[in-house]
């Protein structure tokens, strides 16, 4: 009874329409203005005239004749009905037709060229030596520009230029406390600048008939140049860019890479030297000796030049507990340089591995082969960025770091001539052989024949005689022909070489002093 009491008490809640929202989240006005503003605007704002159809229409049309005025006539449209459908009225172009209308045959196009602003089809440039074709320092670099128009072609002027350098950058990070800071590091270098008109801008507009038209053009370059280069944080790089300039329309650019090889000869006493090299190093675990382990080795010149194979000669010496590994690989060293700062990254080119020398154990690598793969030449003329190589041949011990040997290499464009130095190369290999025990002396050679027993008596005595008899023309003058006899002659060979004199002087025979 006392729950009904209460129900019959309670006020029943207006709608949600109906009940009063908070001061924030009523409908406040405009930033334009209040309310009134507002409604001052629609109502201001013209209307369109509604269209009066049915019985409204008879209406106003009786109350026209009554008053005396004929009813006005519906406006006639000055544009064409369309054609794409029956029964349209819109302009023509638009009404998008869905389909072909019934019983009508689709009009047949022809295809629409695209052209680019301006009537010009192509702007390219083209090289002589085309794209795989590489220069060197002093050389021309020839090639043409080729610019086709549909249209005659209003041109102001017409460039070619060709660029070329080094570039390095990269970026370093470190903490200052509770904040990190990065470092900008760049650098450049030219090498290549070189600017061609091929028409030029004298304030007059140079008017171009439709067709192709060709420019030819040629750049001497420099006489030391860096070869091409692609790096992680740096590259050497050559183009040549073609900028066609024209009145009131943006400049039109083509753009070609070339490359750019170094020549490096390997030919040079330097490059022709062996290298060498020996390290050893005490195996320790847990601040135990287990042992030494040395290393040597040596390679018969320092310049090789891509597809050749290196012969490695090395000698490990396993004194430890452990067998051991020895590895040898050809290592690439990228150097990048600026501000004073360096950045290296290192990649290695070709690697081979040996079988593993067991504890108290010696092996011997009697030329073992390792190809140098197709790869770019040394770059050592260049103050911002080096490209090195190295011959690297270590040994993994386990439990310890591992013994390593490094032999410089360079990395050339022209190749070891076969007889251009042979008297270097051939004595410092014999030598290099003899070192390592690989070679064997030459033997001393046979001594060469009598005279005797190679020429004849008889062949003596006719050689004595002139086989030409000499022409006694009197009619022969001064300024005659001139007729040379060569005779053979065949001397005695020297005698073998001693480090005796075979004629030593006599006793009685003092040397005279100097002195008096």
């Amino acid at each position: 009874m006392a729950a009904l009491l209460r129900a019959s008490h309670i006020r029943p809640r207006p709608p949600l329409t109906q009940q009063r929202l908070p001061h924030k989240n009523r409908a406040r006005p405009a930033l334009g203005g209040s309310k009134v503003n507002r409604a001052d605007r629609r109502a201001a704002r013209p209307r369109r005239p509604q269209r009066v159809t049915g019985a409204d229409a008879q209406d106003q049309e009786v109350g026209q004749l009554r008053a005396g005025r004929s009813p006005a006539a519906p406006a006639q449209s000055s544009q064409k009905p369309c054609e794409t459908r029956a029964g349209c009225t819109r302009a023509p172009g638009r009404c998008v037709p869905v389909g072909p209308s019934p019983g009508a045959s689709s009009p047949s196009r022809a295809p629409v060229r695209a052209m680019r602003p301006g009537g010009v089809r192509s702007f390219a440039l083209e090289l002589a030596r085309g794209p795989g074709g590489a220069y060197r320092g002093g050389e021309r670099l020839c090639g043409r520009v080729l610019l086709e128009v549909a249209a005659p072609l209003r041109v102001r002027a017409l460039e070619v230029a060709a660029r070329g350098g080094a570039v390095t950058h990269w970026l370093e990070g470190r903490s200052v406390g509770v904040n990190a800071v990065s470092s900008d590091y760049a650098a450049a270098e030219t090498y290549l600048r070189r600017r061609q008109l091929l028409l030029r801008d004298t304030g007059e507009v140079t008017t171009l008939p439709p067709g192709r038209h060709e420019f030819p053009f040629s750049f001497q370059l420099p006489p030391t140049l860096v070869t091409s280069f692609e790096g992680k944080h740096g590259s050497v790089r050559y183009c040549i860019k073609a900028t066609l300039h024209r009145p009131w329309v943006p400049a039109r650019r083509a753009r070609k890479v070339f490359t750019v090889i170094e020549p490096v000869d390997i030919n040079t006493p330097a490059l022709l030297a062996p290298q060498a090299g020996a390290r050893e190093k005490i195996a320790r675990s847990w601040y135990s000796n287990r042992g030494l382990v040395s290393l040597s080795a040596k390679i018969d010149r320092k310049g090789y030049t891509p597809g050749e194979v290196i012969p490695v000669f090395a000698e490990i010496d396993n004194g430890s507990t452990r067998p051991v590994l020895p590895r040898a690989a050809v290592v690439q060293t990228q150097t990048f340089m600026a501000r004073g700062a360096r950045k290296q990254k290192r990649a290695v080119v070709a690697s081979l591995s040996g079988e593993p020398v067991g504890p108290g154990r010696r092996a011997l690598w009697q030329g073992r082969a390792l190809q140098i793969p197709p790869v770019g030449p040394s770059i050592l003329h260049c103050r911002v960025l080096h490209v090195d190589y190295a011959l690297k041949v270590c040994v993994d011990i386990p439990g310890s770091s591992r013994l390593l040997l490094e032999l410089p290499l360079v990395i050339g464009t022209i190749p070891l001539h076969p007889f251009g130095s042979r008297s270097s190369s051939v004595g410092s290999h014999a030598s290099f052989l003899l070192d390592w025990g690989l070679g064997v002396p030459p033997e001393r050679p046979e001594a060469p024949p009598e005279y005797s027993e190679v020429v004849a008596d008889e062949e003596v005595a006719a050689m004595e005689q002139s086989p030409f008899a000499l022409l006694q023309d009197p009619d022969m003058s001064v300024e005659g022909p001139f007729f040379a006899y060569i005779q053979e002659f065949r001397y005695r060979p020297p005698p073998l070489y001693s480090e005796e004199d075979p004629n030593p002087p006599s006793e009685a025979m003092r040397p005279r002093c100097m002195t008096c």
